[in-house]
Parts: C-alpha cells; structure tokens; sequence
C-alpha cells in the first residue's frame, strides 16, 4: 500500500468458472473485430475457450478431493519468479519502441530496453549493466526517463543523478548532466526536452536539508556533460509539482501543482507558464482547480503539435473526463463527457493516458483509455466532431498508451494475458485497427499454467449503508485435475487492495491463481474509496478509513456466502500496507473471518503519521481525521 515504506503494486488475477460460462471480463476476447485482425482475436479466443473447457472435460477423469488440498504446479517460487515489472513505454526518433523492465534475476535491476529492428530479433539492452534505470522521487518514483530523437536522458539508481545517453552510437556511455552531491540525496522525475533552450525541465526533489520533508521544484537542466551546471529553477513555492510539459514551440509551460493537506486526486491546480527570451517564466495562468465553484484534481496535461492544451480534470461530473483549454478567454471544454475514468491516482510520476495523434484543419484526434465498471476500453475521441469511437483489443484492463507511427503501443492485459505491451496499428484513417501484436509481456511463461487459470467476474455488492454498492472481482476455484464434492463450498481468501487510494483490477496474476488452482475462492474487493468509479465512490474513505473499507470488505464475503459461492465458516481475508490495516482492524473489530494475514500492514496511525514521507505526511488528515484514531482505530 501507499502508506508503507515498500509499496508493492499487485494486481487481481483471472479466475476460472464452470462449464461454458464466460465472465463479462472474458466475452470481450469474443466480441466483435475488425478481419483484419481476426486472426489474432481468435488466438486469445481460443485460450479462452480453452479454460471453459477444461472445467467440462471428461468430469469422470477428475480426482474428487476437498476444496483447499489441490495440487497445483504454480508453486510460491513460480509466483516470485514469473513477472518482470513494466516501469515506462518510449518511442524513439526511429519509431522503435523502448520499455523499461525491473528483472527479479537480475534483483530487481530496471533497464531499457529496445525493440528489436526486424520481426524474429532479440531486443537490445540500452542500459549498461553497472547503471538501473529508477527515480526516488515522491517515493514511488515514475518517469525515470525519457526520450527525444536519439538522445536519452535517465535517472540512475545509485547516485539519482541524471544522466545523458546516445541511442544511435553504440557502446556510448552515459555521462551525468546533474551534480554530484556525494549521495541520492535529490532526486528527479517526469522530465521533458526542451528545444528551444537545449535543456531538459523535470521535477526535482532535494533531501539534503530535510530527508522527510524535502524541496520539491521544477527546474531546467543543461544538457551539456562536460560543464555540469547547478540546475535552474523555473518553478517552486508549492509542495509538489508533477506533469511539467513544454509547448512545441517552446514558449509556455504547463504543469501540475498541489500542497498540503491535499493529495493529489483531492485538489490540484493546473497552470501555464509563458518564457521569456532569456528562460525564465514571466507571467502565469491557472487554468484549473482556482475556481471555488469547482473541486477538482487535474491531471496529465498535454500540448497538440498546434500548441492546444488537453489535460483531464474532475469538476463538473465527478469523473475524470478530457478537457480543452481555450488560451484566449482561459475557458475550459470538456471533449466528451462520460461517467467514466480517463486517468488514474498520481501515485507515480510519467502516467500517459492518452495521445494527440492528428493534429491538422481536417481533424484533431484523440486516442484514450479510460475505466467504465471495472473494465478499460481504447478509443478515438474526433474533438471537431465531439464523437467518441471504441477499439475492439483484447485487453480488458489498459494502463498507458504510446504514439508510433502510425500505431499506437498500449500497456495492458486481461484475464488471460499477464501485463503485456501491443502495438497497436490503424488504418491511414485511424478509424479501424487492422492489426494487433504482443511485443513484450511480463510473464510470457504464465501461459503453461493456462489450465489451472481461473477467469475473473466483476460482481457488484451492496453495502451497510442503503443504496450504496461495491465492487469486487471474484475468482472461483479452479483445477483442471480436481473437483470437490457438491456439497461441499470452498474456503474464501478476501484481499484488501493498498492505498488506500488505489483499484484492484481483474487481470492475470500467478499470486492469486496460486490459491484459487489449489481449491479456494478468491475475492478482491474494491471498497469504498477505491478509484475508479468516481469521484463520490473515491471520497466514501474520507474520515472512516478502518470502518468504510472493513464494512465493504465484510459485506463483499457474505454477499458470497449467501450467494452459495463461499463456506460462512471458511472465510479469510489478506492484504498489504492499508491493506493490512483494513485486514487487521476486521480481525479485531467484526467477526467475520476465522483468520487473517496483513502484509508490512499499518498497525499504528500516529507512528505512521510521524515518519512518514512527505508525499502522504497529511494523507491521513483526511482519511482518519486531525488526530489519528479519532475516526479508525490504532490496533
């Protein structure tokens, strides 16, 4: 969670379901497809189908065995050992895709890495062995790097200074563009070229004077190596920054800003900086989140090739929706409004939900990803037209998008396929998809265990307060080899996501199908508070933190009992960091479950609100109140 000194980013797993019966996370990799690219859909069809099957062949052949005693090969070292972690998708001025991946052979070591020139070559390590690609900043880092034609400019792990490297000169080394100041002592992140000055503006965060309430600021870096310059400061006075991007002609700068108590999805501002000839900002606009009218949190701006702002804010429906700013009146219009998700928590820096990919007197699209009801969709939003178009992918759960040529690379994955990136590519008209490819995957050996998955099924549940619902993903056992009596229901294992500001996901994950292969129901539950429904369902948590989540949590594992899904007598519940607390407090304070385990879980409010980091010090201002425990409890 969040709030833990590691915080781990999990993600739900597939489950399985009896005989025939699709979840509605899987009857997407049937729907409806362009022929173009049938032949792919059809593949991931099929390995749909083929877990639908196996729960229906040959009944007689299976071992009949209690629930929770099944063998299964996804062993705990299978679980530890599968995923690389996906950190960034770049595009370089080849057009050729680099991703940065964290390799648990290698302990965890992040490098880039390039796609391969032609079909059927290895990908190229761009990262030298004695560096790793990661940024401290904001404690969860994101946007370590990034990429400008040939030239890359990083963050290395060691020392968290920035470095510059050659894409085109082999064996180039990196060469440091910051200071040395004798230790990772400032960090930085979320930076982007600037032409116009020859410099590269990023966030930065400097430790040296106080390590748990650090500086935070916006500056400008040189990117000559030889004479390394004290960075320049364009922007600071506020707690935090994040979002820094530059105009294409160079002549403003927008960016994100918040300060405490707030975290970012709370309250935010988006502003507009205008440069002058010699660099500096001399006047600035806040576009969003001035108005006392409106309470919103703006997150990801970004400039057309034209110079227009897009950038996605909350205000008028409680979601975050796309936005246009209109630079001569500073009005602000929504692109196409929807009860939907098009952004995601700013737990991490580097977040890309969507691309200008045309730009001209004809058309301005718009390719997107946004979260309706537990599931992602890619479209195309024609912003002259006000239309919204969906892409049939075979991802049902979609994080960042790329622009290529002509293509689009999206990081995503479903019930059946772990967290993979594709590439995406149109016809000349961007109307149609005419063809989708997996290039990287995370866990491209996960598919031997296919038999044993189990596919996930969003269920909605009501809660103890009248005419409020939750949400979770429940994964039925599943094995291929055994079967339990019908008399028998299966033990239940409830999960508790971190955050607490964060969503859980329906997607393939050994961590779960570990469980649910050996005969027990799986259940991740999405409480109150969670994101991803709104700005309402994410506010729920705000004051009763350890009662909201630790009510819904309770609520989702008897909906399953008297669904006949789960034994009333064999109910557990786990969860890490904020999900440890909520796991913790339902131990303590109901009686529910029969046992437990909380991960590196918050056990003591007030401790954890003195030693904290800066990002989240007032976190717990707003979930718990001024004083710790005065709406949850220390346990």
């Amino acid at each position: 969670m969040a709030l833990a000194a590691i915080a781990i980013v999990a993600r739900c797993s597939p489950l399985s379901f009896p005989k025939s019966n699709f979840s509605p996370l899987a009857r997407v990799l049937v729907a409806r497809s362009s022929s173009s690219f049938k032949p792919h859909l059809r593949r991931y069809k099929a390995m749909a189908s083929s877990l639908s099957s196996s729960g229906t062949a040959a009944k007689t052949e299976r071992v009949t065995a209690p629930y929770g005693s099944w063998k299964s090969p996804i062993t705990a070292d299978v679980v530890s050992g599968a995923s690389k972690r996906l950190d960034g998708i770049s595009v370089d001025g080849d057009g050729r895709l680099l991703w940065l991946e964290s390799r648990p052979s290698e302990s965890g070591r992040s490098v880039l890495v390039k796609e391969p020139e032609k079909p059927g070559e290895e990908p190229v390590d761009i990262t030298p062995k004695e560096f790793a690609v990661r940024t401290l900043c904001q404690e969860y880092g994101g946007g370590a790097f990034s990429i400008s034609g040939d030239t890359l400019v990083f963050s290395n792990y060691k020392d968290q200074r920035l470095y510059k490297q050659s894409l085109h000169l082999k064996d180039s080394p990196p060469l440091p563009i910051t200071p040395d100041y004798g230790g990772p002592s400032v960090c930085y992140a979320d930076g982007v070229f600037d032409g116009r000055f020859g410099r590269y503006v990023t966030v930065r965060e400097d430790r040296r004077e106080d390590s748990l309430n650090p500086t935070t600021m916006v500056v400008a870096v040189g990117l000559g190596e030889k004479d390394i310059q004290e960075p320049k400061v364009l922007i600071s006075g506020n707690d935090f920054y994040a979002f820094p991007r530059m105009d294409p002609k160079g002549e403003k700068i927008a960016w994100i800003e918040w300060g405490h108590p707030n975290m970012p999805w709370d309250k935010a501002e988006l502003w507009v900086g205008y440069i002058s000839e010699v660099g500096d900002i001399f006047k600035r606009v806040c576009v969003a989140g001035h108005d006392p009218k409106h309470v919103e949190s703006p997150t990801e701006p970004k400039w057309s090739p034209k110079g227009e702002l897009f950038f996605i804010t909350d205000r008028q429906n409680g979601f975050w929706n796309l936005y246009k700013w209109i630079e001569s009146t500073n009005e602000v219009l929504p692109l196409y409004p929807l009860n939907a998700e098009f952004a995601r928590s700013l737990w991490v820096f580097g977040m890309n939900s969507y691309e200008v990919i045309q730009s001209d007197k004809q058309k301005i699209l718009i390719a997107c990803s946004y979260r309706q009801r537990g599931r992602s969709h890619l479209a195309i939003i024609d912003v002259l037209q006000s239309s919204l178009s969906l892409l049939d992918i075979p991802f049902t759960d979609i994080q960042d998008i790329t622009s290529g040529n002509n293509c689009l690379y999206v990081e995503g994955a479903s019930g059946v396929l772990p967290t993979s990136v594709a590439k995406v590519t149109f016809n000349d008209e961007k109307s149609e998809i005419i063809d989708f490819r997996i290039i990287w995957s995370s866990s491209p050996d996960s598919l031997k265990y296919q038999s044993y998955f189990s596919l996930p099924e969003l269920i909605e549940f009501p809660t103890e307060v009248p005419g409020q619902n939750a949400y979770a993903y429940f994964y039925p056992p599943s094995n291929h080899v055994y079967q339990a009596s019908q008399e028998e229901k299966p033990p239940l294992l409830l999960k508790s996501h971190g955050g607490p500001t964060s969503e859980t996901r329906g997607v393939l994950n050994l961590s779960i199908q570990y469980w649910t292969s050996r005969g027990w129901a799986f259940v991740d539950v999405n409480y109150g508070g969670s994101t991803g429904y709104g700005r309402e369902f994410r506010e729920r948590l705000l004051g009763r933190w350890g009662i909201v989540d630790v009510d819904d949590c309770c609520s989702c594992a008897k909906f399953l009992v008297e669904s006949g899904k789960a034994d009333g007598n064999r109910l557990c519940i786990t969860g890490g960091s904020a999900g440890g607390y909520t796991t913790l407090a339902a131990l303590a304070f109901r009686e529910t479950f029969k046992a437990g385990a909380s991960l590196y879980g918050v056990a003591d409010l007030n401790m954890l609100r003195a030693e904290t980091h800066k990002f989240e010090s007032h976190y717990l201002d707003k979930l718990v109140g001024g004083t710790a425990g005065s709406g949850s409890q220390n346990l």
